[in-house]
C-alpha cells in the first residue's frame, strides 16, 4: 500500500460508519469489483418514486424558475 493510500485509510478510519461505507463502495468500484446498490431509506425511495412520476408527467422547472436557482450561485 502506498504511503497516501494508507493515510487515506487512516483518516477514512476516523470517521462514522456510514461515510466508511460510501468510500469503501467507491475505492471498490475503482478497483472494479462488483458493488452492491446504493440502499435508498424509505424517505429516499419516496422522494425518487415522486420525482419519476413528475418527470412522467413533464412536470419540469421553467427557463425562469432555473434562472433564479442559476442565479443564486453566480
Amino acid at each position: 500500500m502506498t504511503r497516501l493510500l494508507d493515510e487515506a485509510v487512516a483518516k477514512a478510519r476516523r470517521l462514522p460508519d456510514a461515510a466508511q461505507d460510501e468510500i469503501a463502495q467507491v475505492l471498490m468500484q475503482l478497483a472494479g469489483d462488483e458493488v452492491a446498490p446504493i440502499q435508498l431509506t424509505p424517505e429516499e425511495e419516496h422522494d425518487l418514486a415522486e420525482a419519476l412520476a413528475e418527470a412522467e408527467r413533464s412536470e419540469f422547472a421553467s427557463d425562469e424558475a432555473m434562472r433564479a436557482l442559476w442565479s443564486k450561485y453566480a
